[in-house]
């Protein structure tokens, strides 16, 4: 055999080079997305109008977003719905890069028609996320999928690999319209039960041929007997808790929403809207027959039927039997709230850094500010049926906060949200938390509505510290806890009940603090936290942001957002690539 030339020789480490060169820094992935309506029935009922549920590059739910810790994701989103949209990342931090949270506070909305491209880095983050989108009600159709970040190959994972990974998009379902419904709301109608409970998108096995009617679609996991999966749930729905089991099996779990867990074995999980949870399931029945997958409102008396899939195993030899396996006591108000305190974190694993969970010890850190933030049932204010946060119910302008913030555009928003309830009338009015960079914040979340609510941090990840019923007092600090709190992104506070969490104020930008309870939500319960650097280390403003408001003159022609922002695309690095390769072989062969 002949041996390679020198000149080859040369040619092959140059080219290494190369590609190391070109790939040195962290690795990008890329998606491109086309959001719009499709026909569906998930309950066996028709729709009221056409086109009625949105899908992702045709599919509903959409798509699994999937990358590792550190890599940047760029995901070109194309509108061909009817109205503005707008897609929001539930958990992702986007570290000093507000610009691409997906919220009517930092970006315009992306037009019908049009397309605009996120870019974004998970940095330091590992877990189980998902998508949706933000804008005119639009979750109550979908548009939603999982969001996995894997860990890194050098940080060890506190469990053995998985035989399988499974996303399950959990969450209320109403067969009126999306636009139907925020018309309800907004003349003060309540959303009432919903009409039914999905599993990605599909309605019920008929396990009861009573309530579920027959010719539905429902979901299957097909399983190996004797194998563990990781099973993430994530509860997409607009206002309902779930609460989520698996027939004869046990559910260990892991992780929720980034942090590892203290790992406990349950038999149900409470999941309230917006959460996610990782769990560890054996298959260690004889798997004989096929078993219910259940996921049962909480809190809710309805008629309507549970959402149920099926766990079948390769040997099963029959349909799932008997009543679906029980679901807590409802009349137990501390069965919920006691399952969520026994949530804590693994200190002593490692998540995206090396370094354990514990070793950032919140407990020793000096609080800065304390922000008391007091909800109430809806309510008339102006004539209009409003939601509040001490007694301020959010104005949406056309301007996003963060577009005035840069531009330094007056009389869009003013820093002057209150700390505690304010003894004055209800107002709607555009008003912000002034937050400081690397301060230490304590907010408590107090629920004086009737119904669960969940409340969500965009930029972070927070630390639950305590929950209780009644109200919260100076003296209630004295049950906090202040050693392995759950660090997560949503938490539930339940009715004539309090929450408290803690937050490193680290990350600058303008971040979304509201709650994931659409109807809530989209009435005005919501606000804003400013956390700006001194030092200016915010990332610069998109080439492609969309213009809108006071700032629309400045918008550029669309052809001009087409392209994927960030860095390069992977075929133009591979360009870069092949001419180095050429012109490193050309000037080896003549030597």
């Amino acid at each position: 055999m002949q041996m390679p030339s020198r000149s080859w020789w040369i040619f092959l480490n140059l080219f290494v080079g190369v590609v190391n060169f070109a790939f040195a820094e962290d690795p990008f992935v890329y998606y491109d997305w086309t959001v719009s309506y499709i026909t569906a029935s998930p309950l066996g009922v028709k729709q009221q109008i056409l086109w009625v549920v949105i899908a992702i590059n045709g599919h509903f739910p959409g798509p699994i977003l999937e990358a590792t810790t550190n890599w940047n994701v760029v995901v070109n989103v194309k509108n061909d719905l009817d109205e503005p949209m707008l897609l929001t990342w539930n958990g992702i931090q986007h570290r000093k890069n507000s610009w691409q949270d997906g919220v009517l506070g930092t970006n315009c909305p992306i037009p019908a028609g049009w397309n605009w491209t996120y870019a974004f880095q998970v940095k330091d983050q590992i877990g189980s996320f998902f998508y949706f989108p933000s804008t005119n009600f639009q979750r109550a159709a979908g548009g939603y999928g999982g969001i996995i970040i894997n860990n890194r190959d050098v940080i060890p994972v506190p469990f053995g690999t998985p035989d399988g990974d499974i996303t399950l998009n959990i969450g209320d379902w109403f067969v009126k319209s999306h636009k139907d419904l925020r018309k309800n709301v907004e003349n003060g109608d309540d959303l009432g039960s919903p009409d039914g409970i999905l599993f990605n998108g599909l309605g019920p096995y008929r396990y009861d041929s009573t309530i579920v009617p027959d010719g539905i679609t429902y979901q299957v996991i097909n399983v190996e007997p004797g194998k563990t999966y990781r099973f993430r749930v994530h509860n997409v729905g607009i206002s309902t808790t779930l609460n989520f089991r698996i027939q004869n099996h046990n559910l260990l779990l892991v992780e929720t929403e980034g942090s590892y867990t203290v790992q406990q074995n349950y038999t149900n999980m409470d999941i309230h809207v917006g959460q996610s949870f990782s769990f560890l399931v054996t298959m260690d029945q004889t798997g004989s027959n096929d078993y219910y997958i259940v996921a049962s409102p909480r809190f809710l008396k309805s008629t309507k039927a549970a959402g149920v899939a099926i766990l079948h195993y390769s040997n099963s030899q029959g349909p799932a039997s008997g009543p679906l396996p029980d679901i807590p006591n409802e009349s137990d108000p501390s069965f919920s709230m006691n399952q969520a305190r026994s949530i804590r974190m693994n200190v002593t694993a490692g998540a995206a850094r090396p370094n354990p969970q514990g070793s950032f010890k919140y407990g020793e850190i000096t609080v800065t500010d304390v922000y008391l933030l007091q909800n109430r049932p809806p309510e008339l204010i102006n004539g209009k049926t409003r939601t509040t946060l001490n007694g301020i119910s959010f104005f949406t302008p056309s301007t996003p906060l963060k577009l005035a913030q840069q531009y330094k555009v007056l009389g869009i928003y003013k820093l002057d949200f209150p700390n505690r309830p304010m003894n004055r009338p209800l107002v709607i009015d555009t008003s912000v938390i002034n937050g400081t960079y690397k301060g230490f914040i304590e907010i408590i979340l107090q629920n004086n509505d009737t119904t669960v609510q969940s409340y969500h941090l965009d930029g972070y990840a927070f630390f639950v510290v305590g929950m209780d019923y009644g109200t919260w007092t100076e003296n209630s600090r004295s049950v906090y806890n202040k050693w392995d709190g759950v660090a997560r992104s949503t938490t539930q506070v339940f009715p004539g009940a309090w929450t408290a969490i803690l937050v490193y104020l680290d990350n600058a930008g303008l971040w979304n603090l509201r709650t994931q309870n659409l109807d809530s939500w989209y009435l005005g319960q919501e606000v804003y936290l400013s956390v700006i650097n001194p030092e200016k280390t915010e990332l610069p403003l998109p080439e492609n942001t969309i213009y809108c408001g006071v700032l629309s003159n400045l918008q550029k022609d669309q052809a001009q957002r087409v392209r994927f922002s960030g860095a390069p695309p992977i075929p133009i690095i591979i360009t870069t690539v092949l001419i180095a390769f050429i012109i490193a072989f050309v000037g080896a062969s003549t030597r």
